[in-house]
């Protein structure tokens, strides 16, 4: 039996943030460090074990530089009402620090050294399939997704998970030559971090969420 560092292991997972403003945008990734994180991902549970995903690597700068154009023009109209929204919310200015390092991320995005896009084949889902297939779908790629942002912090490199480039997912996909047949579910900037010395965020007691036997 196989014996974890329980304080390791729950700082891993307590600590994977989502880093926007703290990306080095300065410092090169080396390709064998996404290689090992992409590797480590492909252990996560997967539908069917098909595992149907494929993973788009780009550190070219003419196409980070129009990914983040893409990304800039999905993210302006959510993010500005999204601001209008939390200026009534009583959270202590949690939110609008979100949105602003957000809005920080769609201007910087183009200088982030590599841009992974995760992507799941779907060509064998039906016409306007039902709920229960997108979720495993999901259930499919997002497992891995999470995986590999744990093994970029476990090196000292940080992501964020983003999907407001998906407004323009065909013109991306037309960039990157994606298949027709795979879907793209996000946008994950990586970058090594500015100091790794991220904490626990402040998250609702279990209490509030958990329902046992019944809701």
């Amino acid at each position: 039996m196989t014996e974890f560092d329980l304080s390791v292991t729950d700082a891993l997972l307590s600590t994977t943030r989502a880093v926007r403003k703290r990306l080095d945008l300065e410092r090169a990734v080396p390709a064998d460090v996404i290689n090992e994180c992409l590797d480590l991902s492909q252990q996560a549970p997967t539908g069917s074990n098909r595992q149907g995903w494929s993973w788009v690597v780009v550190t070219d700068s003419d196409k980070r530089a129009a990914l983040g154009e893409m990304y800039h023009r999905g993210a302006m109209a959510y993010l500005n009402q999204a601001e209008k929204d939390a200026a009534n919310m009583d959270d202590g200015g949690q939110t609008s620090r979100v949105i602003d390092s957000a809005l920080y991320l769609a201007d910087k995005l183009k200088d982030v050294p590599v841009h992974v896009i995760p992507c799941i084949n779907v060509g064998l889902m039906p016409e306007n399939p039902p709920r229960q297939a997108w979720a495993g779908v999901m259930g499919s790629i997002m497992p891995a997704v999470w995986s590999f942002q744990l093994a970029l912090r476990s090196r000292g490199l940080g992501s964020c998970l983003t999907t407001l480039h998906l407004s323009q997912e065909q013109e991306a996909a037309e960039l990157l030559g994606i298949p027709d047949d795979y879907m793209q579910v996000a946008l994950l900037p990586v970058a090594y971090t500015k100091g790794t010395d991220f904490k626990r965020a402040k998250r609702p007691p279990i209490s509030n969420i958990t329902h046992w036997e019944q809701w």
